[in-house]
């Protein structure tokens, strides 16, 4: 079991969205300390705003997760700070959509820099300070497309099952240890990920309005109980974390169906884009 109680937290992309829930979450379990970093200043604030109006303590950071040396200056300052972080939540992303002979090597670099290396940074750059405490959570915020591959996805579905696999092996490493690592696959969670995904320039205006709106008719799990579930799963030291009913259905559909369930997307149980 993991405690969180009077325990130093770090979350990525805490701006908005799962991030910020996750850190009012944590705040909630009595953590001592939540240290939060994004690209987005405004929305760093708001986030640090409403932990502190909810009696806890926030320390904010601007980071960049796909700046290497950024990531280790900023687990520097954490460890000399605040004495080094207990639960590493690497939750940053973005996403791409795009059919794969459309897809850039610009557009396919700028998903894998900070979905995956940026989760990879994240981890190794903190992992130092876990081992020097003897004890520790990692949580890698993976997708319910690192279980599934859909179309337009590719380079989403790349960084997504490339974190799933890198967690299992750290979680298997880590196995003789107190260190816990996580892995989380959410489903459709309500969100902007959608519309602050990167379109082909060719992409309407239109296009991408109905690609946020069929996303959100089959976003079903808020933030917040996203949050919970994860914190949750944290708690209880599960090693992969599914949120959603629609994440746990297309995970048993893979296990029935490893090879062909394609049929979810023909028959619109999920849309190509989520």
């Amino acid at each position: 079991m993991t405690d969180i109680t009077r325990k130093t937290a770090l979350i990525t992309g805490a701006g908005s969205g799962i991030g910020r829930a996750l850190a009012l979450c944590l705040t909630q379990e009595g953590a001592a300390r939540v240290i939060l970093t994004d690209v987005n200043r405004e929305g760093l604030e708001e986030t640090a705003d409403q932990v502190r109006n909810a009696g806890g303590t926030a320390e904010t950071f601007l980071l960049d997760v796909s700046d290497k040396d950024g990531v280790y200056d900023f687990a520097e300052t954490v460890a000399r700070e605040f004495g080094g972080a207990d639960i590493v939540i690497n939750n940053a992303g973005v996403a791409q959509v795009a059919n794969v002979d459309e897809l850039t090597y610009d557009d396919f670099e700028w998903v894998m820099n900070i979905d995956f290396w940026g989760m990879v940074y994240g981890t190794k750059a903190f992992l130092p300070q876990l081992q020097q405490k003897g004890a520790g959570h990692i949580v890698n915020v993976s997708s319910l497309f690192g279980i599934i591959a859909a179309p337009r996805q590719a380079a989403y579905n790349s960084a997504k099952f490339a974190i799933r696999g890198f967690t299992e092996a750290l979680a298997h490493e880590m196995r003789e240890t107190a260190i816990r690592v996580s892995s989380v696959h959410p489903g459709g969670i309500k969100t902007n990920i959608v519309r602050n995904a990167r379109f082909l320039q060719s992409t309407s205006a239109g296009e991408r309005q109905e690609a946020a709106s069929n996303f959100d008719k089959i976003a079903r799990t808020s933030p917040a109980k996203a949050a919970e579930i994860i914190v949750q799963g944290i708690k209880k030291d599960r090693r992969r974390i599914l949120i959603g009913m629609d994440a746990r259905l297309i995970d048993l559909i893979q296990r029935l169906f490893p090879s062909r369930y394609g049929f979810i997307f023909k028959k619109g149980l999920l849309g190509p884009a989520d």
